[in-house]
């Protein structure tokens, strides 16, 4: 039994060395890409012999990019900095909001409310292509085109309808029974959802604000079409890297790294909490 167990051991060991070498390579490539020049990267065979430098690095801090064509402006950290206050404050909206209204439809049981709820989860399956025009007459009239209010109400079709049917998910898989000994017992029930709810739903909570901050940050169409340069996220900063004179591929690769940083802090941060949700449903009833 030891002999065949131990081959086993091994091939699957191999295996899952091939497939995290096969996701990882990517990341890596690009991480040594962004301390080589346009002239490392672009020859032919690529090497892994290289001069290390720091100049795409310290083109996007001190926003000046070196082309051929001259000197740059570009606004990268700025960039970064709305990507950073773009996503939390959506991703706090959102949960201001989802968290109670997916208490709602997992507790309270109402004509239509599934249909409500299949409404809303729409919203994140519609293309954005299919909003944007309405969105931009909309905003035009309210005087709400080209500010970060507009951007956050309109993550809000991205953020919400997320976290409300994940947490949604989180809450049915409690016991009532718990709810209900403690209404009993003569508490309130917004005392009820701030004391017994949201602390035994907390890590799915939290994995669902996780996965909102990422689907935020990663957008791209409503930033570009909805706002100027001064207010627009890294994922269309970037695109300041595309010159007339070439593309930037050092630089590229520098913006990636930094601009994925953030997420990555972020979900190694909430590591535990998306163990301790994922499994929440183990101990249902």
């Amino acid at each position: 039994m030891e002999s065949t167990s131990t081959p086993e051991r091994i091939l699957r060991g191999i295996a899952l060395t091939l497939v995290i070498l096969f996701f990882m390579f990517p990341i890596f490539w690009i991480f040594m890409m962004s301390f080589q020049t346009n002239e490392t990267i672009l020859q032919i065979p690529p090497s892994l012999s290289f001069t290390p430098t720091l100049s795409n690095y310290m083109a996007l801090i001190t926003g000046k990019l070196t082309t051929a064509a001259g000197t740059l402006d570009i606004a990268f950290m700025g960039n970064l900095g709305n990507s950073v206050f773009l996503s939390t404050a959506s991703v706090a909206v959102s949960l201001l909001l989802g968290v109670p209204a997916a208490y709602a439809f997992a507790r309270h049981k109402f004509r239509g409310s599934e249909d409500i709820a299949f409404t809303l989860l729409s919203f994140r399956f519609a293309p954005p292509l299919l909003v944007l025009l309405p969105l931009t007459q909309y905003f035009q009239w309210l005087g709400l085109s080209d500010t970060y209010i507009g951007l956050i109400w309109v993550y809000q079709l991205i953020c919400l309808p997320l976290i409300l049917w994940i947490v949604r998910g989180y809450f049915e898989d409690i016991s009532a029974d718990v709810e209900y000994a403690y209404r009993i017992a003569g508490h309130s029930w917004f005392a009820t959802f701030r004391k017994i709810a949201l602390p035994l739903a907390g890590p799915g909570i939290a994995a669902a604000g996780l996965l909102a901050f990422i689907f935020a940050w990663n957008n791209f169409v409503f930033a570009l079409v909805l706002a100027s340069a001064s207010k627009q996220p890294v994922t269309v900063g970037a695109l300041a890297f595309v010159t007339s004179s070439g593309i930037q591929y050092g630089q590229i690769a520098a913006a990636i790294v930094l601009s994925i940083a953030p997420t990555l802090a972020l979900a190694l941060y909430a590591q535990r909490y998306l163990v301790e949700g994922l499994s929440l449903g183990a101990v249902k009833g």
